[in-house]
């Protein structure tokens, strides 16, 4: 067979599969050829540049912005949501209603899950995840200590019991404040048998939902009083930190940020949560550009849940 007769074959075969719909075993038939001659054509055609796979992008999906961010930070996956304006309840909106859609469609199986308290965005998944029909997670771990003003408890340790029961989970909830007075005060609360049979489950925990704060801490938590003075922030900010996940702070270059009030923290550390498969990460907003950044630098994130206003701020100069 000549060449030019070959790239007819080919060309003919990919027409008739991609553009009129034929099956495989039909075209075989039709030519008197073999299905394996078919499937090997049907390659041959995208090496030789007759197929070509294009993708087009529906409106409000950024592919370009999350293949940038992707290649940026080494990153596995990134979903940029479509806001109308740069304004952090529309832009919690909006990735709570995405997240919610990705925990939905990934979860495996006899999942174990972490999930951090005191976290809006979070919050927002949590409102938009439906009951699934059959049980899938093992349980739904609490990472963060929840316990604090009473007025915005529904929003800590409840968040972990809501989760639990629309994936038909078991609660594992850490029963402690998120900060404790003291170092010393911190071991006694985790001499306590319930609060250790949630931290044993840790490190086994399959994937993780987290939030990622600026130094200056989210009015959910504030008003928890799971919060440091503000000459203890000055001291992370001098030591270069720019956020948190979990309160657990680190620097722009993602390297964490140890201060005395670090052995206050009730809850995962970032060396933990970079064990965990699969880490995912819900934030977005200006004022959370920086710490976003140094978030992503840590490698201890997966999947990064924002919006398209902070992924183009994150892929400035």
């Amino acid at each position: 067979m000549t060449r030019v007769n070959e790239l007819w074959l080919i060309a003919r075969i990919a027409q008739m599969y991609h553009v009129e719909g034929w099956r495989q075993a039909e075209i075989a038939g039709h030519f008197r050829i073999s299905q394996a001659t078919v499937s090997r054509m049907l390659k041959k055609a995208q090496e030789e540049g007759i197929v070509r796979t294009t993708i087009a992008a529906p409106s409000g999906i950024y592919a370009e912005l999350e293949a940038g961010l992707r290649h940026r930070f080494s990153l596995p996956e990134a979903i940029v949501v479509e806001c109308s304006e740069d304004r952090d309840g529309a832009i919690m909106a909006r990735i709570g209603e995405a997240a919610a859609h990705y925990f939905e469609v990934t979860l495996q199986n006899e999942e174990i899950i972490g999930v951090s308290s005191w976290s809006e965005t979070i919050l927002k998944m949590v409102d938009n995840v439906h009951p699934m029909t059959s049980g899938k997670a093992r349980y739904v771990v609490q990472t963060l200590g929840g316990m604090g003003n009473p007025a915005v408890q529904t929003h800590a340790t409840q968040l972990t019991t809501r989760l639990a029961r629309l994936t038909g989970g078991e609660p594992r909830l850490l029963s402690a404040p998120g900060v404790a007075p003291s170092r010393e005060a911190k071991l006694v609360l985790m001499s306590d048998p319930y609060i250790r049979e949630t931290t044993d489950l840790f490190g086994k925990i399959t994937q993780s939902i987290v939030g990622i704060g600026a130094v200056e801490p989210s009015r959910m938590l504030e008003r928890s009083g799971n919060v440091f003075s503000e000459s203890e922030l000055a001291e992370v900010a001098e030591a270069g930190g720019v956020g948190d996940i979990s309160l657990r702070f680190f620097d722009k270059e993602g390297r964490p940020v140890k201060t005395p009030l670090d052995d206050r923290v009730i809850g995962m550390t970032l060396e933990e949560q970079a064990r965990i498969d699969r880490v995912i990460a819900l934030a977005g907003g200006r004022a959370k550009t920086d710490a976003i950044r140094g978030a992503l630098m840590t490698r201890a994130v997966d999947v990064l849940i924002t919006d398209k206003f902070t992924a183009e701020r994150l892929q400035e100069p």
